[in-house]
């Protein structure tokens, strides 16, 4: 990264950080514990430009490397983590069709979602299908220029307030490996595509999270991404480096956020006469605390390396997803513990991260299946 792009990028961050703390921090709570949609927040966030923050700039965008983005999704979780689920879902959206599209998508789709005036996310998961995707039941058979999409997904961030998703679907459900019969189309909002209903939810809440019904739903053929059948399996799984840096950038936020407000209270509660911050208890838990936040920030910067130079990050992207993710629930769990009684209470942002941190764990592929993705490629990369 050359000096100007450091500086740029340094622009981009310090403007984030005002917007932060005047637009964000004083309405946080309410909109949170109200499950309220953040709308005057995102139409702030699309004059930041963040809904093309990765999107390049010949198409609009700001052209941020991921390891920026990771920097920013870190910044804004700090203070409000639902934020990040807005813009982050878009724009694996969006690197699809930017990695994987023809020219004719790059051109008609790009700028739009760069500004915002197009804005969706990823449909993958289903009722019966997670992890395991190449399980997917959802149905798209061609019929001259259009393919008929019938089925449902359920889970999709941004699915009432975005108008349009990165929809994988089953081309060939006969084909061997099954993930050959795998396609992703662009799926705008129409007839015979609806909202199921909304999801309620612990917590990642102010975002929406929804059930999408398709039921004999035409998409033009012109919108099958990259205008092969047969890669939606790989446009996905390639989509989810970044969204897997994403969440592990939102771990060292929440990770961060719940340090930070610890190591404020325990100065001023005091216990047996003294600052509770002076009990050997608490140090110990301050001390794994701020080793937890550290040792994620570097776990992220180094994928978000990897992922910039173009290399295959799967391995790294785990890492760090694994890593963050666990540090935010642990250091929730431990923030909550040093509040006692006000931890518990929702006066304090500290129950917010303890809701928060459980979906990082869950989200992007379980922790379950980084460690097996992590193993798989020390094995691939190591081979005797």
């Amino acid at each position: 990264m050359d000096g100007d792009q450091m500086l740029d990028d340094g622009e981009i961050l310090d403007s984030i950080g005002k917007w932060l703390e005047r637009d964000v921090r004083p309405h946080a709570m309410k909109l949170e514990h109200d499950d309220t949609y953040p709308a005057a927040m995102v139409g702030q966030m699309k004059a930041l430009g963040l809904f093309g923050a990765t999107i390049a700039e010949e198409h609009g965008g700001l052209g941020l490397s991921a390891t920026t983005y990771a920097r920013i999704v870190a910044a804004i979780s700090e203070v409000w983590m639902s934020l990040t689920g807005i813009f982050n879902s878009h724009l694996i959206m969006a690197a699809c069709v930017q990695r994987f599209g023809t020219e004719a998508q790059k051109r008609e789709f790009l700028p739009k979602f760069a500004a915002g005036e197009i804005r969706g996310g990823l449909a993958l998961t289903e009722p019966d299908c997670g992890t395991d995707l190449q399980a997917i039941r959802t149905r798209a058979v061609r019929r001259g220029d259009v393919y008929v999409v019938n089925g449902t997904k359920t889970w999709i961030s941004n699915g009432i307030e975005g108008s349009c998703f990165a929809l994988l679907v089953k081309t060939d459900p006969t084909v061997e490996p099954r993930h050959k019969g795998m396609s992703m189309l662009l799926a705008e909002k129409g007839k015979g595509f609806r909202v199921g209903r909304k999801l309620e939810k612990l917590g990642y809440k102010g975002i929406d999270s929804a059930e999408l019904v398709f039921e004999d739903y035409e998409v033009p053929v012109d919108r099958l991404i990259g205008g092969v059948e047969g890669h939606g399996f790989h446009h996905a799984i390639g989509g989810l480096e970044l969204g897997r840096i994403n969440v592990a950038a939102r771990g060292v936020g929440v990770a961060s956020a719940a340090l930070k407000d610890s190591i404020a209270y325990s100065q001023v509660r005091k216990t047996f006469g003294k600052p509770i911050c002076q009990h050997q208890a608490i140090q110990l838990k301050l001390g794994d605390m701020a080793t937890r936040v550290e040792a994620a920030r570097l776990l992220v910067e180094s994928a978000a390396r990897a992922y910039d130079s173009g290399r295959r990050c799967d391995m790294e992207a785990g890492m760090a997803k694994l890593f963050a993710s666990e540090a935010a629930l642990e250091n929730a769990t431990e923030a909550l513990r040093i509040h006692g009684g006000y931890g518990y209470s929702k006066e304090f942002p500290v129950e917010r991260y303890y809701r928060d941190a459980p979906l990082m764990c869950i989200g992007e592929g379980t922790n379950e299946m980084q460690r097996i993705i992590i193993a798989k490629q020390l094995i691939e990369r190591n081979r005797v």
